[in-house]
């Protein structure tokens, strides 16, 4: 169970860059917790209804809400903020999509595609995709972070050392995730969430899915961190592991050379043994799929694998 929040800061109080000068939503004491209602990372402009034609219709400057800010007291430059993940309570809605021109295989992958996803929010019972297997479930954030101190506003899409969208799976109920502090207050805000993500996020897109995302904020005085770093409870991928996985790998003098073709050959793969559309099959990687760097020392060829875990298709 979520432990009980001592704030809940509505999704009306969300906004769409990173700056400073955005005024705080409330002033909390350290070791204060919160309960965030979160917004999609598409701003709310999709629902059951929607379809890949949608997709030219949405507004990208409403992309990635965070809900927030929230001044901590006593945050100063050179702190870090120390937030433990309690928890997410789901909406049981979701969506993912290949957005053209966006993800990891952009120029392979031209025209828009949309999966929309309905799951279990009490149970969280792995999620149907299509007709080719269930999803296992894994609520996260992907965007938390601070502000920076560099003025003006910043957009939330890549990340940055105060955090922002890290798109790290594991960033799960039981986490602890430390932010270095660049401005008085810290101003933190979060959003982002997913149902469900493989690392790597190789479409772009995870199980995008609205959901409130309860944490405690706390500092870590004159800590001095130079990016983000977290520590997790236990293991990180036993809903995925239990009948192993199927592998494929990318082997190149360029690191993202190597992560392509790793995906290309899993789309691959998926599509032969499957019969999935290799639209489908991409998208299907990106929400459960893991992007690993397995060798990285043997110059001048570098080994990147992609593990799809065989219990989707049970």
């Amino acid at each position: 169970m979520c432990k009980s929040a001592d704030y809940t800061i509505h999704a009306a109080h969300h906004h769409h860059g990173w700056d400073h000068s955005i005024p705080p939503v409330e002033t909390v004491a350290p070791g204060t917790t919160l309960e965030f209602e979160c917004i999609d990372s598409a701003g709310g402009q999709l629902d059951f209804d929607s379809t890949a034609d949608d997709i030219a219709k949405l507004d990208f400057g409403k992309i990635n809400p965070v809900t927030g800010p929230i001044f901590i007291d006593g945050a100063k430059p050179g702190d870090a903020v120390k937030i433990t993940i309690e928890g997410f309570k789901p909406s049981g809605f979701g969506w993912t999509a290949n957005i053209p021109g966006f993800g990891l295989l952009a120029d392979q992958f031209e025209e828009p595609a949309m999966h929309i996803w309905k799951y279990d929010p009490d149970t969280m019972a792995p999620s149907l995709f299509l007709k080719y297997g269930k999803v296992p479930l894994k609520p996260f954030a992907g965007t938390i972070g601070l502000a920076p101190a560099e003025p003006g506003t910043h957009s939330v899409v890549p990340p940055r050392r105060i955090g922002g969208n890290l798109d790290i799976r594991d960033l799960a109920a039981g986490t602890t995730l430390y932010l270095p502090v660049e401005v008085a207050g810290a101003l933190f805000s979060i959003g982002d969430t997913h149902a469900a993500q493989g690392d790597g996020e190789v479409c772009g897109t995870a199980i995008e899915s609205p959901m409130n995302a309860t944490v405690t904020l706390d500092l870590v005085k004159n800590a001095q961190l130079e990016t983000p770093r977290f520590t997790t409870p236990g293991p990180v991928t036993n809903h995925l592991d239990r009948m192993g996985y199927e592998v494929t790998t990318g082997i190149a003098d360029d690191l993202m050379v190597a992560a392509r073709d790793a995906v290309r050959r899993m789309v691959d793969w998926l599509g032969k043994t499957q019969g999935m559309a290799a639209v489908d099959a991409y998208m299907l990687c990106s929400v459960c799929g893991d992007l690993r760097i397995s060798e990285i020392v043997d110059q001048p060829n570098w080994v990147v694998s992609f593990y799809f875990p065989r219990v989707v298709f049970e």
